[in-house]
């Protein structure tokens, strides 16, 4: 099965077509106001609906409630794909909002719960933990990575600190679902290096 790539912390229409000419499967647009990578919902629809098809669209948040409880947000947040659980989300608001899209759920590497099958998701999801949830640009243990494998059936996204240099060692050890990358292939928060982004993509294409 071919090794799927997800550039996440999308903010602009220009990041967005250099990821998808280099051949990303999906793009993360992050909802969450607190992320240097935040971007408007109405602000990331703009761009989803210049995509062409066949590219996944993934709506980040932490622990959101209005987002999956307001009808408006509810409609426009059906723009996109699938919805990436980035917080302390329970598996009681795990399903709630499946209701709407399906479920990538993240944890941080080291607090993985030990019931995983009471969260109903499409992939789960592991990366470095942080109190931002996310984008530290720090790798964890990858032998948590191989070892939550063995626990679950479903799909899993490796994440955190992934770079061109670095991503076929992570491949090769943890034979993840997919790899999730956003600072490692960033001129600055919020702004891909597009040399970098086409590296991480080809090198992944070839594993």
């Amino acid at each position: 099965m071919p090794l799927r790539i997800k550039i996440c912390g999308i903010t602009n229409r220009e990041d967005a077509q250099a990821a998808v000419e280099a051949g990303a499967d999906a793009l993360g647009f992050i909802l969450y106001e607190k992320s240097n990578r935040f971007i408007s919902i109405e602000n990331a629809i703009r761009i989803v609906e210049t995509l062409p098809p066949f590219v996944q669209t993934v709506a980040v948040t932490v622990n959101a409630t209005r987002e999956f409880t307001n009808l408006g947000w509810r409609k426009q947040l059906k723009t996109f794909n699938l919805a990436q659980l980035h917080g302390q989300e329970s598996p009681v608001h795990v399903r709630a909002v499946g209701k709407y899209l399906p479920i990538i759920k993240v944890f941080p590497a080291d607090q993985t719960p030990l019931s995983l099958g009471d969260y109903d998701v499409s992939a789960f999801m592991l990366d470095t933990p942080s109190k931002d949830h996310g984008g530290t640009g720090r790798v964890f243990d990858w032998d948590l990575a191989v070892a939550f494998k063995k626990r679950t059936q479903k799909p899993m996204i490796l994440s955190g600190g992934l770079n061109p240099e670095n991503v076929a060692k992570a491949v090769e050890m943890v034979h993840p679902y997919a790899v999730d990358v956003s600072s490692g292939v960033e001129a600055s928060p919020g702004k891909k290096d597009h040399a970098k982004l086409r590296d991480f993509i080809q090198i992944c294409k070839k594993l």
